[in-house]
This record gives C-alpha cells, structure tokens and sequence, in this order.
C-alpha cells in the first residue's frame, strides 16, 4: 500500500511545459494575425516560415505535455475548492481543459496540412523537410485554411478563459489554485 501523500502542486516538468507552451501559443497567435495582411514580401516569407517551425515546436511540446500528464497524473483539486465549486464550473474545468489539448494538436496539424495542400512544403528550421501530410490541392488548401484560423481562434478564446478562470480563484477566491502550476516553493 503506498502510503505517500498526494501530490498537491503540478510536477516542475508539466510546470515548465505549461509556461513555454503558453508562451509559444501567445507569440505565435500575434505573429499568426500580423502576418496574415502583410503584403507579399520577403518579410511575410519570413514570418511564415518561422510560424509553420513554431507550428511544429508546438505540435512537439504538446506532444510531451501530454506523454507528462499521462505518466504523471495531475493533481485532483483539493477537497475544499472541489465542494466550493459548482458543478457547472467543474464541467467546465475538466471541458476546457480537455478542449485546449484537442486543440493544441489540431491548430498546428490543419496548419500543416494547409501549407501541404498549399504546396508549401515545411523544411523545419530552413535544414529539416517534412512530409507533406496531404497532395498538393489549391482547392483542398482553400477549404483547410478557415478551419486553421477558426481553430486558431477558438484556442486563444478557450485559453483566454483558462486565464481569465485562473486569475478569478487568485484574486477573487484566494483559493490557492494557482499555485499548483507556479514554480518554486508553496
């Protein structure tokens, strides 16, 4: 019988993949909506480049984000903010976050295969080219693009409630829930 006690604080591993992702998610959503007017240029081409890489480091760290979260589980909320809690806001505490994992993988997957379909292929870093995950397809293309920027959207939306939810039990219930996911001691 393991008679340790439950871990009450995220993993310092899942702690640092939540900063950088988040960090990486922010960047990239500004660098996705400067981009898209900027007039045909070798600055666009930059930009573009450098956000299909982003794209894929992205895809990467979601990768070890969730490999961490299934090898070490989170913790459960204590006791007392779990009956403190709704019912609804609990259903949303577990959709939300199931949502922004669906999403931290179809963002930069529909990215991908845009850029495919567009017959732009990925040479991740400017060395390293990856497959293409569909045939190029102007049309195919046409049809992924919205559905990369919708979802694109709907991660920064879903994230924004994450942090806007966040910063509620910080400030406004003082509750301590934030601490689990902030490095150093507590």
């Amino acid at each position: 019988m393991n008679s340790a006690p439950a871990a009450t604080r995220y993993h310092p591993v899942s702690m640092a993949l939540h900063w950088i992702l988040a960090l990486a998610l922010a960047s990239i959503f500004a660098v996705g909506l400067y981009m898209a007017d900027l007039p045909f240029s070798p600055q666009r081409l930059k930009l573009y480049n450098w956000h299909k890489w982003a794209g894929v480091f992205i895809l990467l760290l979601s990768v070890a984000r969730l490999a961490t979260r299934l090898i070490r589980r989170p913790p459960e909320l204590p006791i007392a903010i779990a009956a403190a809690m709704p019912g609804w806001q609990t259903r949303a505490y577990h959709a939300t976050h199931g949502m922004l994992y669906a999403l931290f993988f179809a963002v930069p997957l529909l990215g991908w295969a845009y850029s495919s379909a567009a017959g732009f292929p990925i040479v991740l870093l400017g060395v390293l080219p990856l497959p293409d995950l569909v045939n190029a397809n102007k049309a195919l293309a046409e049809s992924i693009k919205p559905w990369h920027a919708a979802s694109a959207y709907a991660l920064a939306g879903i994230a924004a409630l994450h942090v806007a939810a966040a910063l509620k039990h910080h400030f406004v219930d003082r509750d301590g829930l934030l601490q689990r996911m902030l490095p150093g001691k507590r």
